[in-house]
């Protein structure tokens, strides 16, 4: 009986040979806390590209509404100019000095300076645009130099803007508008 007592002992042993080790690097759990952290960090990049790409959607939008706004005050100016200019006895002589014009609900008399052969004329009108901060800064040259006259409309919107046409921001869009034509000339038929 001493014998079997001493081979379990020696079976016990070998058998708690060398410190305990844990259970879990048998189990594959650590696996699992890799693949985890390893599929929440491609969640993650994935979930920045989308913000990244949205957030630059918004900007392409609002630099586009920008734009749309300094382009129609632009036209809006080209557009009065033209007709004013247009009209039988034009309210821009090439001698000065000019009357006062209405352009979308503004009154303004446009400021003439010139030579006795030139003539250039600037006005401002404000409150254009969508969101009434749009404005335009209109000049009219006609030079009787050449014949025929030539007259240039040189139309510059922005989309911010004061009464005077001034702003600050450094993210302000400017369009220009610059129509060149004759006087004298009759239309083609």
């Amino acid at each position: 009986m001493g014998r079997i007592n001493m081979i379990k002992t020696i079976l016990k042993a070998k058998k708690n040979k060398g410190p305990a080790q844990p259970h879990f690097c048998e189990s594959g759990a650590g696996f699992v806390i890799l693949f985890a952290v390893t599929l929440s960090a491609i969640i993650l990049a994935i979930a920045l590209g989308v913000a990244n790409i949205a957030l630059k959607e918004v900007k392409f939008s609002t630099n586009a509404r920008n734009t749309n706004d300094a382009f129609f005050a632009a036209d809006t100016g080209a557009e009065c100019s033209l007709f004013y200019d247009k009209l039988s006895g034009s309210l821009f002589p090439i001698t000065g000095p000019g009357s006062s014009i209405t352009c979308a609900s503004t009154t303004t008399t446009p400021s003439f300076s010139g030579t006795a052969n030139t003539g250039s004329y600037d006005f401002i009108i404000s409150g254009l645009g969508s969101s009434g901060t749009s404005c335009v800064k209109v000049n009219i040259f006609k030079d009787k130099t050449v014949s025929p006259i030539k007259v240039t409309i040189t139309s510059t919107g922005y989309d911010i803007g004061d009464s005077n046409c001034n702003s600050t921001n450094p993210n302000r869009t400017e369009r220009k508008l610059e129509i060149k034509s004759f006087l004298g000339i009759s239309p083609p038929s």
